[in-house]
């Protein structure tokens, strides 16, 4: 399975380039879930720079969600035994600092 299909990727850079736009104003909802099977990472992403630089949640699963930027190549990059996958059935209920929030309180990622 592909990480990220050409629609995600479009609506990734649609957030992007809105963002920009407004100043880093906007609070959209995840556009996206990547997760580790064996691992316990996980990741909420909502936008995607021109350069491959994801911007989201990112729960390295140490305990510790921050929002942040992750380098799609660097995952990509990962070693198979983490099992890197996209959550293809995820649909985002909340915006990004509300998942933010509730993984602060819950110190990881619930989603």
């Amino acid at each position: 399975m592909k990480l990220i299909t050409k629609a995600i990727e479009t609506k990734l850079r649609k957030n992007y380039e809105a963002n920009l736009k407004s100043e880093g104003s906007q609070d959209f909802k995840p556009v996206l879930k990547l997760f580790t099977a064996g691992a316990g990472a996980t990741w909420l992403i909502s936008e995607m720079s021109p350069d491959g630089i994801l911007f989201g949640l990112c729960d390295t699963g140490q305990g510790f969600p921050e929002l942040g930027y992750v380098s799609l190549s660097e995952l990509e990059q990962l070693p198979r035994r983490f099992l890197l996958e996209r959550d293809a059935w995820f649909s985002a209920e909340k915006t990004l600092s509300e998942y933010a929030e509730e993984a602060r309180a819950h110190r990881r990622i619930v989603a």
